[in-house]
């Protein structure tokens, strides 16, 4: 499964004022509220991959003699797909504070860079959500002696979502790149 983490680095300064409630510094809230819910994401994103390998790993070096997966397997990717939900729920967290810059009286670029990490979030929501379907399918029949080709489908749909998602956030960061008087990197 490949991984796509996420960051945002976005320091709206075009045009601050200073003033309380200016539009820049409104949308640099929103991206900061943005940055603290993908953290998060990130952070338990990381720990349920490694939760996942470790209950792979275990599976495939042959801990198990019957050809079925110990309780403390089965618990490992429990572990994995509760932490993968988590993630994606922060994740989801971060889709409001962007969707809230395209109401605010800012340049279209900027308008448009949040569109596109919205996008990206979205794909990466959706491919999440599969991946969680995966660990699903996998706590049922963790050796995936019986739905094997389920999963390869799910994995497939998966990837398919992550690739999505890396090129609306590659999008996004063009859209950066191009103007960085208005989207610096911070």
């Amino acid at each position: 499964m490949p991984t796509v983490v996420i960051t945002l680095s976005l320091a709206l300064s075009a045009g601050c004022s200073g003033i309380f409630g200016d539009p820049y510094e409104q949308a640099n809230g929103r991206v900061a509220d943005a940055n603290e819910a993908i953290e998060e994401h990130n952070r338990l994103f990381e720990e349920a991959r490694g939760t996942y390998e470790e209950a792979r790993e275990s599976v495939e070096a042959g801990e198990t003699t019957s050809g079925e997966a110990t309780s403390q397997e089965v618990e490992r990717i429990t572990q994995a797909r509760e932490d993968m939900e988590e993630a994606w729920d922060t994740l989801e967290e971060a889709r409001e504070p962007l969707s809230e810059v395209q109401d605010l009286e800012v340049e279209a670029e900027i308008q448009e860079y949040a569109g596109l990490l919205s996008e990206a979030i979205d794909a990466q929501l959706a491919a999440e959500s599969r991946e969680i379907s995966f660990y699903e399918l996998l706590e049922e029949d963790p050796t995936l002696a019986d739905n094997r080709e389920e999963a390869e489908g799910i994995l497939t749909e998966a990837g398919d979502g992550y690739e999505e998602a890396e090129t609306a956030y590659d999008r996004a960061r063009e859209v950066a790149d191009a103007n960085p008087e208005l989207l610096p990197e911070g």
